[in-house]
């Protein structure tokens, strides 16, 4: 994801947009950043170095996953001239490399034992040793861990080791998934857009309603990254100025019908009601079905239901619902 700032305006993005601000500015020197994939980690790990005060000083950033697991600690903690066969001179590691800044190490469960080991004693003494020396190197680093997994269950199952994960969740940072974040999907779209029509020259205009239906349902489990890569397949495939329900892939329709036709079902009202029964238990479903899409905040729901605040409490409490 090239985006640089926070996209939205939902209550969860707002929250975000706080905490991030609170922990950039503290002098927690290890921060997790929990989130599925797609949902902006590695955004969340830029603003949390901008933000601070090492803003000036580097920001590394290494994917864990990307590393063999049997150059983790020549990669992270460097390596002594003669250490091992071919060692002919002293490497600095990615630690050292980023001291005075920000270490952003993401998939941090890719982590082998040693490494955790080496690891959890950097956070607590500030300091390492390279491979193959025998002095230990001070720096002055933030750690920004993430991962999009519960990384509780690594623990449970032997594979991550328990007191790096309760130091690490000292302070950590959740991001909300695209589904969460009610109508942020159409910013960040309309940001996408922008974007695209920059990059290949292209004057696509909006989409119609019946995309917003789709993008309004769909469950989006790619997040940000899956909305941004469907856009731009649109934009590269499609010739249209606006954006069709025939460029979204059948993949997603299938998803969307399939979500539609539950509500429906669920939406079915009793048989005998007077039109006034029915028409206030229909009112009655619409409004929990908009609460619960928005995590039960009632500015999001009436939002998404066309209604103020106001209005939604005062028909909420015409139909003696809390």
């Amino acid at each position: 994801m090239n985006q640089r700032e926070f996209i939205g305006d939902s209550r969860a993005i707002q929250e975000l947009r706080k905490l991030v601000r609170r922990v950039a500015q503290s002098k927690a020197n290890a921060v997790l950043i929990y989130g599925e994939t797609g949902t902006g980690k590695a955004l969340v790990a830029q603003k949390l170095h901008e933000q601070s005060e090492r803003a000036r000083k580097p920001f590394v950033d290494v994917n864990c996953a990307s590393i063999p697991a049997d150059m983790f600690d020549q990669e992270l903690f460097g390596q002594d001239k003669g250490s091992f066969a071919g060692a002919l001179s002293r490497k600095n590691g990615l630690i050292e490399a980023a001291h005075g800044g920000t270490l952003f190490l993401d998939e941090i469960r890719g982590l082998n034992h040693l490494a955790q080991t080496k690891f959890l004693g950097l956070l607590d003494r500030k300091s390492f040793r390279r491979i193959g020396a025998v002095h230990d190197v001070e720096v002055d680093v933030r750690f920004i861990c993430a991962t999009n997994q519960i990384l509780f269950q690594e623990v449970k199952k032997g594979n991550f080791r328990d007191d790096l994960y309760y130091r690490l969740q000292v302070v950590a940072v959740n991001l909300p998934p695209l589904r969460e974040r009610g109508d942020d999907c159409f910013l960040l779209t309309e940001y996408f857009v922008a974007r695209f029509n920059k990059k290949y020259n292209r004057a696509i205009k909006g989409w119609d309603s019946e995309v917003e239906n789709v993008f309004r349902a769909y469950g989006w489990p790619g997040n940000v990254r899956e909305l941004e890569n469907l856009l731009e397949r649109i934009f590269v495939l499609e010739s249209d100025d606006v954006i069709r329900i025939s460029h979204i892939p059948p993949r997603i329709m299938r998803e969307f019908e399939a979500a539609s036709n539950a509500a429906v079902e669920a939406e079915a009202l009793p048989a005998g009601l007077t039109f006034q029964e029915a028409t206030e238990a229909y009112q009655t479903k619409l409004i929990k079905l908009a609460l619960k899409q928005h995590g039960g905040r009632k500015a999001e729901a009436a939002a998404a239901l066309g209604l103020t605040r106001h209005a939604l409490r005062h028909q909420m409490s015409k139909l003696a619902m809390r």
